[in-house]
């Protein structure tokens, strides 16, 4: 039988002097038993074989722990060198250095702890930076919506500032990207807004076809920068700009009308109504910037008024042809054109009654006839000028001859001084008078030369007329020489009557009656003055007499045609 060592005497150990307690405990049970040494024996063999077995399991669940911990240490050291890679720190930095497991694990859990915090602050950075790229990538795609249901996806593996400066450069650029296109959404819908404005159309529904949140005034959502609202946006703004071309080029075209009918019916002015059209004609496309201007309305609105003008002008357009009629005939008559009148009104009442004329067409060829009529007066002018103050000349010089005839003419009678003054100013005239139809004639044949036409005046070639005074003249001053010359013979003759018969009164004779000497001569007792015009102007009444017996179309005027406006002679 095995004996179990007695209990030693030395301090042992709690656990041990309780084994050996329960041992010497069990001993004694078995002897007060009477077991026998062979159960004894197995009983103490069981237990060591208990005992090995509790021992090899604490051993192994020792080893065990001891895997684990090598094993949790690894992991550490694993997740650190992530971390440490993921975020991009130093790795010497985070050396869990030698020892015991449990201190080498006590000394990489607060490293640990930190990296994880750095991580989880850098991934909550990284998820803003990459949630607002997503979005405003969204915005520009055009898909805003469908991103509010889908988290951006991160890359755990790479946490990096320098990833995270890429990321927030990116965003930087986007920002600006957004601000540039916001600046072009709110730039169209101003433009857009001031379109409709000139053209009254509805901005809001007009914003609101483009997209919904343009024209959302509680900007509930932010307004669109896609690609999409932008290419609306421009075609919107071009379609607008087209329609306010349209309606520009329309409402000139309108105004236009307008002045001519105003010009054509001597409108006044304070009765011409739509005014404010007349001032888009010749405004640009681009400076057109008056509220409701090109509305529809305003369009319409001249419409109905050339529409009434243009029934007006057909009432009234017989009274403007004679006006303008009138006014050709006083042109004519200003520069001393003979004008048949009569005939001329009744072709152009045959025209108008025919309605075959074109009513615009026969004014405005009218019109051109008074625009040449004027400068046929023009070029007359000077001529006319000269011939009234040849006029005045020979009116003066005949003048002066009865004067010269009036024996009493140096009597103290009332008014001789005023009269002797006039003589001597008509003495100075009637000198230049030679002069004067020199001039004057040289005038007229210029005037003739350029235009291949004879210069007319009251029907008679105005030539013709100074060649004939001309000739009346010599032939007068002829006559005045001849009369001196006789005169002079019979005041000799009568001094020599007198020396041989004495001296005897001379008889009175009455102003304008020439001698009986002068009779016996077959001297005219009154001299025929020349004038200009004096012959002609006695014989245009027949020659006009004549000329509507055969002809109504007058001299220096040609009836109006409706093709061919104007035509006139000299």
């Amino acid at each position: 039988m095995t004996t179990m060592p007695p209990p030693s005497s030395t301090t042992v150990s709690p656990s041990r002097t309780t084994c050996a307690s329960l041992l010497h405990e069990l001993q004694i049970i078995w002897d007060e038993i009477g077991e026998n040494d062979g159960e004894r024996d197995k009983m103490l063999l069981q237990l060591e074989q208990e005992c090995l077995d509790i021992y090899r399991r604490k051993v192994k669940n020792t080893r065990k722990y001891k895997a684990d911990l090598h094993q949790l240490l690894a992991d550490a050291k694993a997740e650190i060198a992530n971390l440490v890679s993921a975020l991009g720190e130093n790795a010497s930095l985070f050396s869990p250095g030698k020892g015991p497991l449990k201190q080498q694990i006590s000394a990489v859990n607060p490293v640990l702890d930190e990296l994880r915090l750095k991580k989880q602050e850098r991934m909550k950075d990284f998820y803003e930076t990459e949630t607002q790229i997503a979005r405003i990538c969204a915005e520009i795609a055009g898909s805003d919506r469908s991103f509010d249901s889908a988290d951006p996806e991160i890359d755990e593996r790479d946490l990096t500032v320098k990833r995270m400066g890429e990321l927030k450069s990116h965003l930087k650029e986007l920002q600006s990207e957004k601000s540039l296109r916001l600046h072009k959404v709110n730039s169209s819908i101003k433009t857009v807004h001031e379109l409709s404005v000139v053209m009254s159309i509805d901005f809001f529904k007009t914003i609101n076809d483009v997209h919904p949140s343009l024209s959302d005034s509680s900007k509930a959502q932010s307004k669109s920068i896609s690609n999409d609202t932008l290419a609306r946006l421009t075609s919107t703004i071009h379609s607008l700009k087209q329609e306010k071309q349209q309606r520009l080029e329309k409402l000139q075209g309108l105004g236009h009308k307008l002045i001519q009918l105003w010009d054509l019916m001597e409108t006044p002015v304070d009765e011409r109504r739509l005014d404010h059209v007349t001032t888009l004609i010749s405004a640009s496309v681009d400076n057109v910037s008056r509220l409701g201007c090109l509305a529809v309305d305003v369009i319409e609105q001249t419409e109905v008024e050339v529409e009434r003008l243009n029934v007006l002008k057909a009432s009234k357009m017989k009274e403007l042809v004679f006006k303008r009629q009138d006014e050709l005939e006083e042109i004519y008559r200003g520069v001393h054109m003979d004008v048949d009148s009569d005939a001329a009104r009744q072709i152009l009442i045959s025209l108008i009654e025919s309605g075959n004329a074109d009513m615009s067409e026969l004014l405005a060829s009218m019109d051109d006839q008074i625009t040449k009529a004027k400068e046929q007066a023009l070029s007359r002018k000077d001529i006319l000028d000269k011939v009234e103050k040849w006029k005045f000349a020979s009116e003066e010089e005949q003048w002066l001859d009865e004067y010269e005839k009036d024996d009493n003419r140096y009597s103290a009678g009332r008014g001789a001084h005023r009269n002797l003054k006039r003589a001597e100013k008509a003495r100075a005239l009637v000198s230049k008078i030679p002069s004067m139809v020199e001039s004057l004639t040289s005038k007229v044949k210029a005037w003739e030369l350029e235009r291949k036409v004879p210069f007319l005046y009251y029907k008679a070639p105005l030539l013709h007329t100074l060649e004939e005074y001309t000739v009346l003249r010599r032939e007068r001053e002829e006559e005045k020489r001849r009369s001196r010359e006789q005169k002079r013979l019979q005041e000799q003759f009568a001094s020599e009557q007198e020396a041989l018969y004495g001296s005897r009164s001379a008889i009175k004779k009455p102003l304008g009656l020439s001698t009986s000497a002068n009779t016996m001569a077959g001297t005219p007792t009154a001299r025929r003055g020349v004038t200009p015009f004096g012959h002609h102007a006695s014989s245009a009444g027949k020659q006009r007499r004549e000329s509507r017996a055969h002809n109504v179309t007058p001299i220096n005027y040609v009836a109006l045609q409706k093709d061919d406006s104007v035509s006139r002679g000299c």
